[in-house]
Order: C-alpha cells, then sequence, then structure tokens
C-alpha cells in the first residue's frame, strides 16, 4: 500500500527572534508534524533567489519533506516575531515575498490529484498569484480527501470574502479562541457563543469538522453527530509558536490513521502539549 501523502499548501519563511530565526509557515509546520506519523508530508510553497530561501531548503530537507518549492524572483519570506510576557507571538510579517507568487505547474496538479489532506490558510490568500494557485489546487484534491482551512488570522491579510470562499472549498476548519472572536466581528456573529458560532458554520458550509482551540482553556472539536472537548494540561509555557500547528498535524494523521474522533483529539493534545514544553520538537 502506497503511503498517504498530507500537503501544507502557502506560506514558508523564516520566523525570525531577537535571538534566531526558525523555519516558519503554519502549512508546512502542519506537513512536518502530520509526516511524524508515517505520512509523506509535502510542502508547496516557494522562496527566492537568495541565501535565506537555500537555508530554508537546507532545514525542510533535513526534515524528509518532500518539496515541490519553486524558486521566484522575490525576497524569501520573513516574519518577525516578539513574544509578550505570556510567551504569546505577535508577528510583523514583511510583504511581496516569494511565497506570495507561488505558481500553479503540472508538478503542482499531479500531486493535487493524489494526496490524502491539504492545510491552507488566509495569509497566502492575500496575494492574487498564490491564491488563484491554491484555490486550483483545492479544486482538483480528490472527494475524499481533508481539505483544512486553518485560518490562522495574521494582521490586517484578510477579509470577510477570503474567509468566506475558502470556507466554500474547504471540508475542516480550524480556529483559536481569538480568531472566533474576529469572525464573530465580521460576520456578526456577537449574539452567539463560541460553541453555537462553530456548529453554525459546520452546518453553513457543511463541513465535517470545526476545531477549536483555546490554549490553557483546552479545546473542542465538533462534527454533525458528536461534541469532544479535551483540557490542557497544566503546564509552564514560555512559546506558543507551532502549537497550534502540532495540534491538527497530530489530529488529521491520527484520522487518516483511522482513530476515532475522541482519540485523534487526545493525541493532538498530547503533541501540542509536547510541542510546548520542548520547542525544538
Amino acid at each position: 500500500m502506497s503511503v498517504k501523502t498530507v500537503i501544507g499548501i502557502g506560506e514558508v519563511l523564516w520566523d525570525v527572534f531577537p535571538e534566531r530565526k526558525i523555519l516558519g509557515g503554519a502549512p508546512a509546520n502542519f506537513a512536518y508534524y502530520a509526516s511524524k506519523f508515517g505520512f509523506n508530508g509535502c510542502v508547496v510553497s516557494a522562496v527566492g533567489k537568495d541565501l535565506p530561501g537555500k537555508e530554508l531548503l537546507d532545514v525542510l530537507a533535513e526534515r524528509k519533506l518532500e518539496l515541490l518549492i519553486e524558486t521566484v524572483d522575490y525576497p524569501t519570506g520573513e516574519v518577525h516575531v516578539a513574544l509578550d510576557a505570556q510567551g504569546i507571538p505577535q508577528y510583523e510579517i514583511c510583504q511581496n515575498s516569494a511565497w506570495d507568487n507561488i505558481p500553479f505547474t503540472k508538478r503542482t496538479e499531479e500531486l493535487a490529484r493524489s494526496c490524502s489532506a491539504v492545510c491552507f490558510g488566509t495569509l497566502a490568500q492575500r496575494s492574487e498569484v498564490s491564491r488563484a494557485t491554491i484555490r486550483r489546487f483545492l479544486e482538483l484534491v480528490p472527494k475524499n480527501a481533508y481539505k483544512i482551512f486553518d485560518i490562522n488570522l495574521r494582521q490586517y491579510f484578510y477579509s470577510k470574502e477570503i474567509i468566506h470562499q475558502s470556507l466554500q472549498l474547504c471540508n475542516m476548519l480550524k480556529m483559536n479562541e481569538e480568531e472566533i472572536a474576529e469572525i464573530a466581528r465580521i460576520f456578526g456573529f456577537a449574539d452567539m457563543t463560541e460553541q453555537e458560532i462553530c456548529s453554525h458554520l459546520l452546518k453553513a458550509y457543511d463541513l465535517k469538522i470545526v476545531a477549536e482551540t483555546k490554549g490553557a482553556a483546552g479545546s473542542y472539536v465538533f462534527t454533525a453527530d458528536e461534541t469532544s472537548y479535551s483540557a490542557s494540561p497544566k503546564i509552564s509555557v514560555t512559546n506558543t509558536v507551532g502549537a497550534g500547528d502540532s495540534w491538527l498535524g497530530a489530529f488529521v494523521a491520527a484520522l487518516l490513521n483511522g482513530e476515532d474522533l475522541q482519540n485523534a483529539h487526545k493525541l493532538a493534545v498530547e503533541v501540542a502539549t509536547h510541542r510546548l514544553t520542548d520547542p525544538s520538537f
């Protein structure tokens, strides 16, 4: 039996902290964590013809990810990250980067037709080129594949239209509590609870799954027939970067491995906790 392919499509970049830089980009992180469970993790993106681009490709190769990353005439992406007192990241995202210009190629088309899951967000859709590539990709994936919209709202790089269209293209939605609050503001859901918003989106867009992560307050997973809640372990956290990506990668991997919703949710929490206590994971 061939190994299933799990894809992250969109931004791939350097998260630049005051003291170091690390591989960043939610789609790439998702593919990496899913690959830890026996899947072929693949990243679809673009880098520049520069040293940061070469370094980024080297790091991704070390993680044994399949790469469909084109080299384009734009600088490799960077995000400048500062952490507040609670370890919550604040982002300054450079514009007109390589990942804003991901081309759609024959190889991209072939990959789309053969994948078992693909994760995308709003950030890489801020540009017309990458937005078109992502949407063409999603239209070609097999009907039984998971199309995961990790909404990932950053700065002002999103709109109601992009969110609505992305919800129409996905069958799984993942948000955190800050993003649900923003969705409530944009879509006029101010009188609804977080759980009511999740249930509404599940039905309105005919989704298979809606997941909400709430940091120390735990996480929820909703389907048409089931609701799963998991408390977050009490741990000391200094850096939350990548925790949501590890949660999502493990959750989708567990579903693809045949786990039921409750067990997939349990594994996701365990992996995210490991990521929070060991940022090198």
